[in-house]
């Protein structure tokens, strides 16, 4: 069987004001195709398909539409699970029309498993899915005092019985697999989730994720990432566009999974073309650096989060102009003399781990660089101790 892995779609995003709807369009687009391309038996999104439990009309409409045509009439089953983004009750309003197109859809979190008839192979695919298992959704609490710490390790607790129950009828007769949307401890998070929402207390460990599953699809972290220490493998898939600036640089992908009962999952990233890339201009020799590539239609189909150093504040008239020449470019800090030291001391704060490692190996050994076999395992370490 092969499934094809997605998640945080973020439908209705905007970015600094800007709508995102064309690129969701093309997205889903290129999703058919691949579907098509890749031969896909069934498809899993594993949560935040909207931006809110309020998104647009114009969002929901692309939403229905895309799935109607990603089933190719129902041949191609679709399940979905409600995310931290998404309303529960809204998300699976239309539940009895599309189940027609072999769209299943749950809201809120149940011990019941999913079971899905895959006509492509003339299998059942079973699905271990808990959509975005937070208290109020869960009804219930898990502590009624105590620390962060205590109540992560109680949710840690609840989340593996939940594993459990809607996995304890599983055999290897056919295939298995779960779905979620929640943080697993170690995974690389970015600007674009909401810090309240990831991490902290509500996050299990990679432990804890089911084993007698052939395949775990994760969303809610925008980076594609395996999951460290999961008895089985398990993978966030990434939002399919750029959400904030923080993920400027990152390739978007899909996961396609290749699965049979009995035997152990394949995974294959399938990188994306769709959706505008996000870069951050940094200009250190003012306006005329800026100018100079503008002029030269540097990155003209991207959008722009420029920083340029400048001994005087520019005008708004000087802003609007710039924006209007060059559609793309959304933010404009200018950073004068006295922040210019303040501003590389904040970069460096914001660089990924692996990055400041590289950085402080190459000042305490007199510029070298360290092999990938060291910063691989100085990033193990780190996760070592964030899951402990």
């Amino acid at each position: 069987m092969r499934l094809l892995h997605t998640a945080d779609w973020h439908l209705g995003r905007t970015l600094e004001g800007r709508d995102r709807h064309p690129e969701h369009e093309a997205f889903l687009e290129e999703l058919q195709q691949i579907v098509k391309d890749e031969n896909i038996d069934a498809v899993l999104l594993a949560g935040d398909v909207f931006d809110s439990v309020n998104p647009p009309a114009k969002s929901e409409e692309l939403f229905y539409e895309s799935m109607a045509r990603l089933t190719a009439g129902g041949d191609i089953p679709v399940a979905v699970i409600a995310g931290n983004h998404d309303h529960p009750d809204r998300l699976g309003a239309a539940r009895s029309l599309i189940k027609k197109q072999n769209i299943s859809v749950l809201g809120y979190p149940s011990e019941e498993k999913m079971r899905i008839y895959v006509p492509r192979q003339d299998q059942f695919l079973n699905i271990a899915a808990l959509p975005y298992p937070s208290e109020s959704r869960l009804k219930e609490s898990f502590v009624e005092e105590g620390d962060e710490e205590g109540l992560r390790d109680a949710y840690d607790v609840r989340i593996q019985k939940i594993f459990e129950e809607l996995t304890k009828d599983f055999t290897d007769k056919e295939v298995n697999v779960a779905m979620s949307h929640l943080f697993v401890a170690g995974g690389s998070s970015t600007e674009s989730e909401r810090p309240i929402e990831v991490g902290g207390a509500y996050t299990i460990r990679g432990v804890s994720l089911p084993g007698n599953v052939q395949y775990t699809a994760l969303g809610h972290l925008h980076r594609p990432q395996n999951i460290k220490h999961s008895k089985k493998p398990a993978r966030y898939s990434g939002s399919p566009l750029a959400l904030s600036f923080s993920e400027a640089g990152y390739a978007k992908s899909v996961t396609v999974v290749d699965v049979n009962p009995g035997e152990e999952a394949v995974t294959e990233e399938i990188f994306l073309s769709a959706g505008k890339p996000l870069v951050r201009w940094r200009a250190t020799e003012g306006l005329k650096e800026v100018l100079t590539w503008m002029e030269e239609k540097r990155d003209a189909d991207a959008w722009i989060e420029l920083e340029v150093h400048m001994d005087k504040s520019p005008s708004m008239e000087m802003i609007h102009q710039m924006k209007k020449d060059y559609p793309g470019l959304l933010t404009i800090r200018p950073v004068f003399p006295e922040e210019q030291e303040k501003a590389e001391e904040g970069r460096t704060k914001q660089l990924p781990v692996d990055e400041m490692f590289r950085r402080f190996y190459s000042r305490q050994t007199g510029g070298a660089i360290p092999d990938e076999k060291l910063t691989a395992l100085f990033l193990e370490l780190v996760n070592e101790e964030e899951t402990e």
